[in-house]
């Protein structure tokens, strides 16, 4: 044994040198692989490519080492011996396999990329990064959510910042006695001068809904597909609806509702909602809905 093993340390010498140096090319072709994905604005597939082109490398450099180091070892047996295999490994790595494939595909095909804002299921955020299994993505109250490739692929993505703008809309109700449609000139005049809404295309404001205590507008306008500017820009149009609304005495009505009581009890119940309304006023307080419980 102690003979054999001296017959055979220069062979095993030169299978861990190859594997060495087959190591560092290895490594030299990734990030060579990388450095060109990240010139061309696609780093995620470059360091996936490149690691997939390793793993591959090494698994031949291994091949090739093994028939240094045991020359009566053929590599055509060991390649028959990883094609039995494979049907087994592939059967227990099913769902890595899944991922690793449907991440690729993302990343070849791109729809969407690192920095976009994306909405999955109930999960919404901005993509951080695409991995070989998952895509890590930061939700906009501070959190990270690691959705597996497999799901993202077979599912509705919805891209929000696919396109450079886009619209936003609220709905506004306003009361009976109003009219709608200069009411909803007014509203679109409002709109449009508020910072952070697009001239083009431009405001929108229509007759909407015959709900049954208001008369409702809808509100549509352009902002940047960022979630902060769509945030911003909704509150100061709001705020611009709200301001035009008292400026012009228009009736924004709550919903209300009426009972009617039965018998004698009738008189006393409307007293006291009016008694307890203007209380209610006097206090600072909204007037609340006159809403008389049924007996």
């Amino acid at each position: 044994m102690a003979v054999g093993f001296y017959q055979s340390l220069p062979n095993v010498i030169a299978g861990l040198v190859f594997l060495f140096l087959a190591w560092l090319v290895g490594k030299l072709v990734k990030r060579t692989i990388a450095y060109l994905a990240r010139k061309r604005g696609r780093p995620d597939l470059g360091t996936l490519v490149g690691t997939l082109v390793q793993g591959i490398f090494m698994i031949a450099a291994l091949l090739t080492a093994a028939a240094i180091i045991f020359p009566s070892v053929a590599p055509r047996d060991v390649l028959a011996g990883l094609g039995v295999g494979s049907v087994a490994i592939g059967f227990a790595f099913k769902d890595i396999l899944q991922n690793l494939f449907a991440g690729l595909l993302i990343l070849i095909r791109r729809p969407y990329a690192r920095g976009d804002q994306i909405v999955v299921d109930n999960f919404e955020g901005t993509v951080e990064h695409i991995e070989s299994r998952a895509t890590m993505l930061r939700t906009y109250d501070g959190r990270r959510v690691i959705i597996p490739n497999s799901d993202i692929y077979t599912k509705a993505v919805v891209v929000n910042t696919a396109f450079a703008q886009r619209r936003d809309q609220y709905d506004v109700g306003i009361g009976y006695g109003e009219d709608p449609l200069s009411v909803a000139e007014l509203f679109r005049e409002a709109v449009r001068d508020v910072p952070g809404v697009l001239t083009d295309p431009r405001p929108e404001c229509y007759p909407w809904e015959l709900a049954p205590s208001t008369f409702n507008l809808r509100v549509r306008w352009w902002v940047l597909s960022e979630r902060s500017d769509l945030t911003a820009t909704r509150a100061r149009v709001l705020t611009a609806i709200f301001k035009a609304s008292l400026d012009n005495d228009i009736d924004l009505p709550y919903p209300t509702s009426v009972s009617l009581v039965k018998g004698d009890r009738l008189d006393d119940a409307l007293l006291e909602a009016g008694a307890a309304a203007d209380a209610n006023v006097q206090k600072g307080l909204p007037k609340p809905a006159e809403e008389i419980d049924r007996t």
